[in-house]
């Protein structure tokens, strides 16, 4: 099965996975950066980042919710894409319940990130998993991959 929602004859959701991977990681090692030293800069810098990773996941998940609708339901890929999706759905939850709580801290000189390590390194758990999961997809299940030969897209085409 070859996505569906593409740009340029290529699948926007591979495109766009690595942004919120990125982002989390970064806003969890800045967490974790920030409880070791307490530069205020850290706990700025974790605060954005954990918001651009929550904006793009949200984005990542559109086109990627829409790839596994199309997935016919009699396919073991049904599950594994339905497994991605969940666990990419708990680390987004961990990453915006982060985001609400720390959310209103910005000013602050000295601010506590309470339970927010553990959010996020949790959220990056979720985030691996549901990495391995896409990438079972794409390489057990040949999810996103276009099979067909040169030869075989020009009889396509003309058909």
């Amino acid at each position: 099965m070859y996505s569906k929602i593409k740009i340029f004859g290529h699948p926007i959701h591979p495109m766009l996975v690595g942004f919120p991977i990125a982002f989390y990681t970064a806003c969890t090692i800045a967490y974790i950066v920030y409880n070791g030293n307490g530069d205020v800069f850290w706990f700025k810098f974790a605060f954005v980042t954990n918001y651009a990773g929550v904006v793009m996941a949200f984005l990542t998940a559109l086109p990627g919710f829409m790839d596994w609708f199309n997935i016919p339901k009699n396919k073991k890929a049904k599950t594994v894409g339905l497994n991605h999706l969940i666990a990419n759905m708990a680390a987004l939850s961990l990453f915006l319940i982060t985001f609400f709580l720390e959310r209103g801290k910005w000013l602050e000189t000295k601010p506590d990130i309470g339970p927010a390590i553990i959010l996020t390194l949790t959220g990056i758990v979720c985030t691996i998993f549901a990495g391995f999961m896409g990438w079972a997809m794409v390489q057990k299940h040949h999810i996103g991959i276009d099979t067909l030969e040169p030869e075989q897209k020009k009889i396509r085409l003309v058909k």
